[in-house]
Protein backbone atom coordinates (compact mmCIF):
# COMPACT_ATOMS: atom_id res chain seq x y z
CA UNK A 1 0.00 0.00 0.00
CA UNK A 2 2.82 2.30 -0.76
CA UNK A 3 4.89 3.87 -3.51
CA UNK A 4 8.61 3.67 -2.71
CA UNK A 5 10.20 3.60 -6.13
CA UNK A 6 13.16 5.97 -6.24
CA UNK A 7 12.52 6.80 -9.89
CA UNK A 8 10.08 9.65 -10.25
CA UNK A 9 7.31 8.90 -12.73
CA UNK A 10 5.77 11.86 -14.60
CA UNK A 11 2.30 10.94 -13.36
CA UNK A 12 3.52 11.07 -9.74
CA UNK A 13 5.15 14.52 -9.90
CA UNK A 14 1.99 16.62 -9.36
CA UNK A 15 1.33 14.87 -6.02
CA UNK A 16 4.48 16.47 -4.60
CA UNK A 17 2.84 19.87 -4.92
CA UNK A 18 -0.62 18.74 -3.76
CA UNK A 19 -0.51 20.20 -0.21
CA UNK A 20 0.58 23.59 -1.58
CA UNK A 21 -2.00 23.46 -4.38
CA UNK A 22 -4.71 22.47 -1.87
CA UNK A 23 -3.70 25.38 0.36
CA UNK A 24 -4.11 27.76 -2.58
CA UNK A 25 -7.51 26.30 -3.42
CA UNK A 26 -8.56 26.56 0.22
CA UNK A 27 -7.73 30.27 0.16
CA UNK A 28 -9.63 30.76 -3.09
CA UNK A 29 -12.66 28.86 -1.81
CA UNK A 30 -12.66 30.49 1.62
CA UNK A 31 -11.88 27.23 3.44
CA UNK A 32 -9.10 25.76 5.58
CA UNK A 33 -6.89 22.73 5.05
CA UNK A 34 -8.78 21.27 8.04
CA UNK A 35 -11.90 21.24 5.86
CA UNK A 36 -10.11 18.69 3.65
CA UNK A 37 -9.44 16.36 6.58
CA UNK A 38 -6.11 17.68 7.91
CA UNK A 39 -6.59 19.85 11.01
CA UNK A 40 -2.99 20.69 11.95
CA UNK A 41 -3.80 21.00 15.65
CA UNK A 42 -4.59 17.27 15.68
CA UNK A 43 -1.31 16.23 14.03
CA UNK A 44 0.18 13.31 16.01
CA UNK A 45 -2.79 13.52 18.35
CA UNK A 46 -4.87 10.73 19.87
CA UNK A 47 -6.41 9.54 16.61
CA UNK A 48 -3.01 9.28 14.95
CA UNK A 49 -1.69 7.03 17.72
CA UNK A 50 -4.89 4.99 17.70
CA UNK A 51 -4.23 4.46 14.01
CA UNK A 52 -0.65 3.33 14.59
CA UNK A 53 -1.81 0.73 17.12
CA UNK A 54 -4.49 -0.50 14.69
CA UNK A 55 -2.02 -0.57 11.80
CA UNK A 56 0.75 -2.53 13.50
CA UNK A 57 -1.80 -4.73 15.26
CA UNK A 58 -3.51 -5.48 11.93
CA UNK A 59 -0.38 -6.65 10.08
CA UNK A 60 0.61 -8.68 13.16
CA UNK A 61 -2.83 -10.32 13.31
CA UNK A 62 -2.74 -11.03 9.56
CA UNK A 63 0.65 -12.75 9.74
CA UNK A 64 -0.35 -14.60 12.92
CA UNK A 65 -3.35 -16.06 11.06
CA UNK A 66 -1.07 -17.15 8.22
CA UNK A 67 1.29 -18.70 10.78
CA UNK A 68 -1.60 -20.64 12.34
CA UNK A 69 -2.58 -21.78 8.83
CA UNK A 70 0.95 -23.16 8.44
CA UNK A 71 1.95 -21.01 5.45
CA UNK A 72 4.15 -18.43 7.19
CA UNK A 73 7.18 -18.45 9.49
CA UNK A 74 8.52 -15.57 11.56
CA UNK A 75 12.21 -15.51 10.68
CA UNK A 76 15.35 -14.82 12.66
CA UNK A 77 16.77 -11.27 12.90
CA UNK A 78 18.40 -10.11 9.66
CA UNK A 79 20.06 -6.98 11.11
CA UNK A 80 21.83 -6.47 14.43
CA UNK A 81 23.12 -3.79 16.77
CA UNK A 82 22.90 -0.18 15.66
CA UNK A 83 21.58 -1.29 12.25
CA UNK A 84 18.27 -2.21 13.91
CA UNK A 85 17.64 1.35 15.08
CA UNK A 86 18.99 2.98 11.94
CA UNK A 87 16.67 1.06 9.64
CA UNK A 88 13.75 1.33 12.07
CA UNK A 89 14.05 5.13 12.08
CA UNK A 90 14.56 5.30 8.31
CA UNK A 91 11.41 3.32 7.57
CA UNK A 92 9.48 5.22 10.22
CA UNK A 93 10.11 8.52 8.45
CA UNK A 94 9.62 6.94 5.02
CA UNK A 95 6.21 5.46 5.79
CA UNK A 96 5.02 8.53 7.64
CA UNK A 97 5.67 10.42 4.40
CA UNK A 98 3.98 7.70 2.33
CA UNK A 99 0.95 7.56 4.63
CA UNK A 100 0.54 11.33 4.60
CA UNK A 101 1.05 11.62 0.83
CA UNK A 102 -1.33 8.86 -0.21
CA UNK A 103 -4.07 9.65 2.30
CA UNK A 104 -4.15 13.34 1.41
CA UNK A 105 -3.71 12.71 -2.32
CA UNK A 106 -6.69 10.36 -2.59
CA UNK A 107 -8.84 11.28 0.44
CA UNK A 108 -8.07 14.99 0.93
CA UNK A 109 -8.99 17.85 -1.40
CA UNK A 110 -9.86 15.51 -4.28
CA UNK A 111 -12.36 13.47 -2.25
CA UNK A 112 -13.89 16.59 -0.69
CA UNK A 113 -14.33 18.37 -4.01
CA UNK A 114 -15.69 15.43 -5.98
CA UNK A 115 -18.13 14.52 -3.20
CA UNK A 116 -19.68 18.00 -3.41
CA UNK A 117 -20.52 17.23 -7.02
CA UNK A 118 -21.58 13.56 -7.10
CA UNK A 119 -22.05 12.63 -3.43
CA UNK A 120 -19.82 11.11 -0.77
CA UNK A 121 -19.90 7.39 -1.62
CA UNK A 122 -19.76 7.72 -5.43
CA UNK A 123 -16.68 9.92 -4.94
CA UNK A 124 -15.21 7.49 -2.40
CA UNK A 125 -15.66 4.56 -4.79
CA UNK A 126 -14.15 6.49 -7.71
CA UNK A 127 -11.04 7.57 -5.79
CA UNK A 128 -10.62 4.15 -4.17
CA UNK A 129 -10.65 2.51 -7.60
CA UNK A 130 -8.05 4.99 -8.76
CA UNK A 131 -5.98 4.30 -5.64
CA UNK A 132 -6.11 0.57 -6.34
CA UNK A 133 -5.20 1.07 -9.99
CA UNK A 134 -2.20 3.22 -9.00
CA UNK A 135 -0.56 0.02 -7.69
CA UNK A 136 -0.80 -1.74 -11.05
CA UNK A 137 2.67 -0.65 -12.22
CA UNK A 138 4.43 -2.40 -9.33
CA UNK A 139 6.34 -5.59 -10.09
CA UNK A 140 4.76 -8.64 -8.50
CA UNK A 141 1.34 -7.01 -8.10
CA UNK A 142 -1.72 -9.23 -8.64
CA UNK A 143 -5.44 -8.77 -9.26
CA UNK A 144 -6.12 -9.70 -5.64
CA UNK A 145 -3.53 -7.20 -4.49
CA UNK A 146 -5.21 -4.46 -6.53
CA UNK A 147 -8.60 -5.44 -5.14
CA UNK A 148 -7.33 -5.21 -1.56
CA UNK A 149 -5.66 -1.86 -2.29
CA UNK A 150 -9.05 -0.59 -3.51
CA UNK A 151 -10.69 -2.00 -0.39
CA UNK A 152 -8.08 -0.23 1.73
CA UNK A 153 -9.07 3.01 0.01
CA UNK A 154 -12.70 2.44 0.98
CA UNK A 155 -11.60 1.67 4.56
CA UNK A 156 -9.83 5.04 4.62
CA UNK A 157 -13.02 6.73 3.44
CA UNK A 158 -15.02 5.05 6.23
CA UNK A 159 -12.45 6.25 8.78
CA UNK A 160 -12.48 9.80 7.39
CA UNK A 161 -16.28 9.87 7.33
CA UNK A 162 -16.60 8.73 10.95
CA UNK A 163 -13.59 10.41 12.64
CA UNK A 164 -13.71 13.69 10.74
CA UNK A 165 -9.97 13.69 9.93
CA UNK A 166 -7.33 11.78 7.98
CA UNK A 167 -4.98 11.43 10.95
CA UNK A 168 -6.19 8.02 12.11
CA UNK A 169 -5.59 6.55 8.66
CA UNK A 170 -2.25 8.32 8.25
CA UNK A 171 -1.14 6.52 11.41
CA UNK A 172 -2.70 3.20 10.41
CA UNK A 173 -1.28 3.35 6.88
CA UNK A 174 2.23 4.20 8.10
CA UNK A 175 2.29 1.59 10.88
CA UNK A 176 0.90 -1.18 8.65
CA UNK A 177 3.57 -0.55 6.00
CA UNK A 178 6.32 -0.18 8.63
CA UNK A 179 5.40 -3.49 10.25
CA UNK A 180 5.05 -5.23 6.92
CA UNK A 181 8.22 -3.93 5.26
CA UNK A 182 10.63 -3.35 8.14
CA UNK A 183 9.58 -5.32 11.21
CA UNK A 184 8.41 -8.57 9.60
CA UNK A 185 10.37 -8.18 6.36
CA UNK A 186 7.68 -9.39 3.97
CA UNK A 187 6.77 -8.10 0.50
CA UNK A 188 4.60 -4.98 0.37
CA UNK A 189 2.72 -4.51 -2.92
CA UNK A 190 5.22 -6.86 -4.56
CA UNK A 191 8.36 -5.16 -3.20
CA UNK A 192 10.76 -6.46 -0.55
CA UNK A 193 13.12 -3.74 0.65
CA UNK A 194 16.55 -4.04 2.30
CA UNK A 195 17.24 -3.51 6.00
CA UNK A 196 14.23 -5.41 7.34
CA UNK A 197 14.39 -6.76 10.88
CA UNK A 198 13.15 -10.34 10.41
CA UNK A 199 13.90 -12.81 7.61
CA UNK A 200 10.37 -14.21 7.39
CA UNK A 201 9.15 -16.70 4.76
CA UNK A 202 6.01 -18.08 3.13
CA UNK A 203 5.13 -21.53 1.78
CA UNK A 204 1.66 -22.25 0.50
CA UNK A 205 -0.96 -21.38 -2.13
CA UNK A 206 -0.93 -17.81 -3.44
CA UNK A 207 -4.59 -17.21 -2.56
CA UNK A 208 -3.67 -17.73 1.09
CA UNK A 209 -0.14 -16.27 1.30
CA UNK A 210 -0.64 -13.47 -1.22
CA UNK A 211 1.98 -14.86 -3.59
CA UNK A 212 4.36 -12.37 -5.17
CA UNK A 213 2.45 -9.33 -3.88
CA UNK A 214 2.92 -10.31 -0.23
CA UNK A 215 0.24 -10.69 2.48
CA UNK A 216 -1.75 -7.80 0.97
CA UNK A 217 -2.72 -10.19 -1.82
CA UNK A 218 -4.19 -12.78 0.55
CA UNK A 219 -7.87 -13.46 1.06
CA UNK A 220 -7.12 -13.23 4.78
CA UNK A 221 -6.18 -9.59 4.17
CA UNK A 222 -9.56 -9.06 2.50
CA UNK A 223 -11.32 -10.36 5.62
CA UNK A 224 -9.07 -8.20 7.79
CA UNK A 225 -9.94 -5.01 5.88
CA UNK A 226 -13.68 -5.75 6.07
CA UNK A 227 -13.33 -6.41 9.81
CA UNK A 228 -11.44 -3.15 10.32
CA UNK A 229 -14.17 -1.27 8.46
CA UNK A 230 -16.85 -2.77 10.71
CA UNK A 231 -14.81 -1.99 13.83
CA UNK A 232 -14.36 1.66 12.82
CA UNK A 233 -18.04 2.02 11.89
CA UNK A 234 -19.05 0.64 15.30
CA UNK A 235 -16.38 2.56 17.23
CA UNK A 236 -17.14 5.95 15.71
CA UNK A 237 -20.90 5.93 15.31
CA UNK A 238 -21.58 9.39 13.88
CA UNK A 239 -20.64 10.84 10.52
CA UNK A 240 -18.34 13.82 11.16
CA UNK A 241 -17.09 14.56 7.66
CA UNK A 242 -17.52 16.64 5.63
CA UNK A 243 -18.65 19.40 7.94
CA UNK A 244 -22.02 20.69 6.62
CA UNK A 245 -20.83 24.26 7.25
CA UNK A 246 -18.07 23.81 4.65
CA UNK A 247 -20.46 22.46 2.00
CA UNK A 248 -23.42 24.82 2.02
CA UNK A 249 -26.41 24.19 -0.16
CA UNK A 250 -26.50 26.36 -3.30
CA UNK A 251 -28.42 29.55 -2.72
CA UNK A 252 -31.89 29.68 -4.23
CA UNK A 253 -32.46 32.83 -6.26
CA UNK A 254 -35.49 34.74 -5.05
CA UNK A 255 -37.77 36.37 -7.61
CA UNK A 256 -37.15 40.07 -8.03
CA UNK A 257 -39.76 42.30 -6.50
CA UNK A 258 -41.55 44.65 -8.82
CA UNK A 259 -40.78 48.26 -8.31
CA UNK A 260 -43.72 50.45 -7.42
Amino acid sequence: MKSTNTRCLPSEMPSRFLPFASWIMAKLEGRRIADYGLPWQKMFGRQFWQGTVLGFGSITALLACLRIAGVFKFGAPAVHGAEIWKWAAFYCFLFLAVGFKEEFQYRGYAQFTLSTGIGWWPAAIAWSLLFGFSHANKSGETIMGLFNATLFGLLSCVALRRTGTLWLMVGLHAAFDWGETYFYGVADSGQTLPGHLLESSFSGPAWLTGGSVGPEGSWICTLLLVTLGLILAAWFRENKYPNPETTPEPAVALPEQKKC
